[in-house]
């Protein structure tokens, strides 16, 4: 059985602490590999490496670090495919799926070439008699990113590419369950030419998070998980002095109007509620139909669909939906339509008993693709974050008592509505309380020159990933004022100075 390592100042490193975790398959549930799980000396030695190439590395010129991050955006181009098997193998999504994560984090590092232009300061002449002024932004030091399982690659590209451009040194702790990813991203920035120690990378639990949550030398953290854990980094962050984002979890809603193209929003909501198993921050998980009429159209289109899903491992061209993570994940889900029926809610499509039955993947974590309808806002299946492929239907009598569902929402990552009125467009994207907004757009994922984050229980922090909100929490602010003798002599001031 191979073992996954760290990496520590441009080379892979054995763990030492004696301390290792199975990664399994989830196609077939079987376990390929063992992962090491970091000490405290480990996390130590990795923040010492960064600690130590940061100071060369933020005097580097920004167009030379945006060169290498082209250089290594060339190499994500050339070898998307062994990436996206390495995601497919661990995590368990269908290949194009795993391609489309590939992708969508390749679109930050292109954002990140950008560095000489997102970190041009500003500049005022004569702001007073001779005095000019001007400030620059300048990188933190060493940060690091507690990344989960569903995007081991996406989401750290929606971190350490505009860490890296800003100056800054990185250290990822990826997710134990699929960490081989990590290690190809850190081997590719070293051949792309990132100096030793600029970027690092230490597999482990909540050993090692804690140990970057309070080490002094770390001074800021990027997290994405669920809504407790995003708020326990939050808290323990911030009370040791880092600055700090969190993103946490997601009830996102989609409603559909009356006036919708009703064969769109279905296949939206296929895609948008099923695909990668349903385990996105940013998936449909509550269907919001405005009148029954739609409620009852909507659901006798989605029933066949959701029944003819092809569910299978990444290895099958044919498969639209792969396993969940793990088999405790897999039961968990299951509990959930377990409660959802035993409460009332009618089951549309169970898939609890979904079978696989290709040859060496019949104990893979596999959930069918489900369905419920009349679902109520007092309900499980309605309240928590299933991170499965579970779609739940809540049916409203018109629009605004859709919106108020949403607002009665604790989380506030993403939501949609499909309409063909642009008044309820418009007055949807203006009025809801919500972070991301699509219209005619189910999963509405910024592109990398916008930010990422939601509202409410689903972001911690002031600052969004990625784009400017990215550079910004990045990069701390410095203003100089200047005056140049002149050969006349000031008196002393007492007063509060005044340069106009």
């Amino acid at each position: 059985m191979s073992e996954v390592g760290h990496y520590i100042n441009g080379q892979e490193v054995a763990c030492s602490s004696g301390r290792y975790q199975p990664v399994y398959n989830p196609a077939t549930g079987q376990s390929e590999k063992a992962v090491g799980l970091a000490s405290v000396d480990e996390v130590n030695n990795a923040v010492t490496a960064a600690k130590a190439a940061w100071p060369s590395w933020s005097k580097t010129p920004a167009l030379r670090r945006a060169r290498i991050l082209d250089k290594f955006k060339s190499l994500l181009i050339e070898r998307s495919e062994i990436l996206a098997k390495a995601i497919s193998v661990e995590h368990g999504k269908t290949h194009d799926d795993a391609l489309g994560e590939v992708t969508r984090g390749l679109e930050v590092v292109e954002f990140a070439t950008a560095a000489p232009h997102l970190l041009k300061g500003e500049f005022s002449e004569s702001v007073g008699s001779g005095v000019d002024s001007y400030s620059i932004r300048q990188s933190l030091g060493v940060v690091a990113g507690i990344t989960p399982f569903n995007f081991p690659v996406m989401v750290p590209m929606w971190m350490f590419p505009v860490a890296l451009a800003c100056g800054n040194t990185f250290i990822l702790k990826p997710s134990e369950r699929d960490p081989s990813a990590s290690l190809l991203i850190a081997n590719w920035l070293t051949e792309a030419g990132l100096p030793d120690g600029v970027f690092n990378v230490v597999q482990g639990d909540k050993l090692a998070v804690d140990t970057l949550l309070e080490h002094p030398d770390v001074k800021a953290i990027s997290f994405v998980g669920s809504t407790p854990i995003a708020k326990y980094i939050y808290a323990t962050g911030t009370a040791n002095g880092k600055r700090v984002q969190a993103l946490g979890g997601a009830k996102n809603h989609m409603i559909i109007m009356p006036d919708a193209d009703l064969d769109m929003a279905v296949n939206a909501l296929m895609g948008a509620a099923y695909g990668s198993a349903g385990e996105r921050c940013m998936a449909v998980s509550v269907a919001v139909p405005v009148t029954d009429a739609v409620a009852d159209a909507l659901v006798s289109k989605l029933k066949p669909k959701v029944e003819a899903l092809e569910i299978g491992p990444s290895t099958d061209s044919a498969s639209e939906m792969g396993p969940v993570i793990t088999a405790e994940h897999q039961a968990k889900i299951k509990g959930y339509i377990d409660q959802g029926e035993a409460a009332g809610a009618k089951l549309v499509v169970d898939g609890r008993e979904f079978k696989q039955s290709r040859q060496g993947y019949e104990e893979g974590y596999y959930v069918g693709g489900t369905l419920f309808d009349n679902v109520t806002e007092d309900m499980s299946i309605y309240k928590d974050e299933i991170f499965g492929p579970v779609l739940s239907v809540v049916r409203r009598p018109d629009y605004r008592s859709a919106v108020d569902l949403i607002h009665n929402c604790p989380y506030a990552n993403g939501t949609a509505v499909f309409t063909r009125d642009g008044d309820v467009a418009r007055a949807f994207s203006q009025d809801i309380e919500v972070g991301m907004v699509g219209i005619n757009v189910p999963i509405p994922v910024p592109m990398a020159f916008h930010s990422f984050g939601g509202w409410k229980d689903s972001l911690f922090g002031d600052h969004s990933m990625h784009g400017m909100e990215g550079v910004r929490f990045y990069t701390r602010i410095k203003t100089t004022t200047t005056r140049w003798p002149s050969g006349q002599r000031d008196d002393p001031q007492f007063t509060m100075p005044t340069l106009g």
